[in-house]
C-alpha cells in the first residue's frame, strides 16, 4: 500500500518532522511529495517506530 501525505497529518506528523524522518533514513522527502507517498515496505525497512505506526494508522483509515 501506498503511504500518502495525508496519512502523515492523520497521525501528527508534520512537514518539518517528515523531512527530518527521511533526512535521518535516507529517503527523499521531495520524491515522496512529489509522488504522492511511498510504498509502505520502504517505510518498514527503516525499522522505526514512527513508521511502524505511521502505517498501521494508514491501514486503519483505508478499512473505514
Amino acid at each position: 500500500m501506498k503511504i500518502e501525505t495525508q496519512d502523515l497529518a492523520a497521525v501528527g506528523i508534520c512537514p518539518k518532522g517528515a523531512r527530518t524522518f527521511c533526512r535521518r533514513h535516507g529517503l527523499d522527502f521531495r520524491k515522496f511529495i512529489k509522488e504522492g507517498g511511498a510504498p509502505e515496505e520502504i517505510l518498514l525497512a527503516t525499522g522505526d517506530a514512527m513508521a511502524r505506526k505511521l502505517v498501521e494508522k494508514a491501514h486503519g483509515r483505508r478499512q473505514r
